[in-house]
């Protein structure tokens, strides 16, 4: 963690549950390795998405590591909120230990229970604990009792089962151990591209009092009106829909150059590696450059040949 948020009495700590409790489905931007770093919540902020994750962080690692602290997290005292920070973990205690670290920045934490990926299922991350709901218990259970500010939010992200009863019982006994919400990405662990099941988002809706929130293939406000009314879900979020297009939510149907600017400028004040920079704007001008004009851009190696660029054809 960098000096950036040194001074942990001025941060503008929020309660994310009040978002649930606002009438409005509430719009948010999902954990993504690389991308939802402070820099891009900034961005989509900017443009009514009400709530951001921090993308996966290895709890483990985190807690051991001082340079892991500063490497993955990031945050500022103004406007980077609500915030949550969503963390990998396979023992109460580790989890706990990590919160503890985070509570006076971020206003909740979420456990990565849906991470398909095989690095993350091999090490019991991710979406091998849909299969372990005692430990899940466990984990919540834990820092429910440790953390002392009753409006920091626990929250799960998970996977559904083939069979959605085991899914259902999951999040029921989630809900019974004081989880704020839960967030259903509508694939199985093995699908991939499939079709998304939001009828089982609605099961799930269903068999809850707690809020939900329905993840998978949301790409436009028009999609998130969809989900909603397929679902019934209380929150909507948004992974590769919002890289295409962080404007999504104020309801643009592509990227305005608007929010072009707006990514340069905080990018630069932000001093966002140019890796990363250039990545985003590669995603958000997917829909609005022709073929022709992907060839150039994409291969442009410095920040001065993608300003040059996009004041020469944009006047960005």
């Amino acid at each position: 963690m960098t000096g950036d948020i040194a001074g942990t009495e001025q941060c503008q700590l929020k309660d994310p549950m009040d978002l649930f409790h606002s009438g409005e489905v509430v719009k948010i931007c999902a954990p993504m390795v690389r991308y939802s770093k402070l820099s891009f919540r900034t961005l989509v902020r900017k443009y009514s998405c009400d709530l951001c994750y921090t993308p996966m962080i290895v709890a483990a690692d985190f807690v051991r590591s001082a340079k892991a602290r500063d490497s993955e997290f990031t945050t500022n005292k103004v406007g980077d909120h609500p915030l949550i920070v969503q963390f990998a973990a396979k023992e109460a205690q580790v989890l706990c230990d990590a919160a503890r670290i985070v509570c006076p920045f971020a206003d909740g934490i979420d456990l990565n229970c849906g991470c398909p990926q095989r690095w993350a299922m091999a090490e019991g991350y991710g979406a091998c604990l849909i299969n372990k709901p005692e430990l899940v218990q466990d984990m919540v259970r834990h820092v429910r009792n440790q953390i002392d500010n009753p409006k920091f939010s626990v929250s799960i992200k998970i996977r559904i089962h083939e069979d959605l009863k085991r899914t259902v019982d999951l999040c029921q006994k989630a809900e019974a151990t004081g989880v704020s919400w839960i967030t259903v990405h509508g694939r199985s662990v093995e699908e991939r591209h499939q079709p998304v099941h939001y009828d089982a988002i609605k099961i799930i809706k269903q068999s809850l009092s707690i809020p939900v929130v329905a993840n998978g293939d949301i790409k436009t406000l028009k999609d998130a009106a969809n989900v909603h009314h397929l679902t019934g879900a209380d929150g909507i979020m948004v992974a590769r829909g919002l890289l295409a297009n962080p404007a999504m939510f104020a309801g643009y149907e592509e990227t305005p150059l608007k929010c072009i600017q707006d990514w340069v400028d905080i990018a630069l004040e932000h001093g966002t590696p140019f890796t990363c920079f250039h990545h985003h704007l590669m995603y958000m001008m997917e829909r609005i450059t022709s073929k022709q004009e992907k060839k150039v851009f994409n291969v442009l190696s410095s920040t001065s040949a993608v300003l040059d660029y996009l004041n020469d054809h944009y006047g960005v």
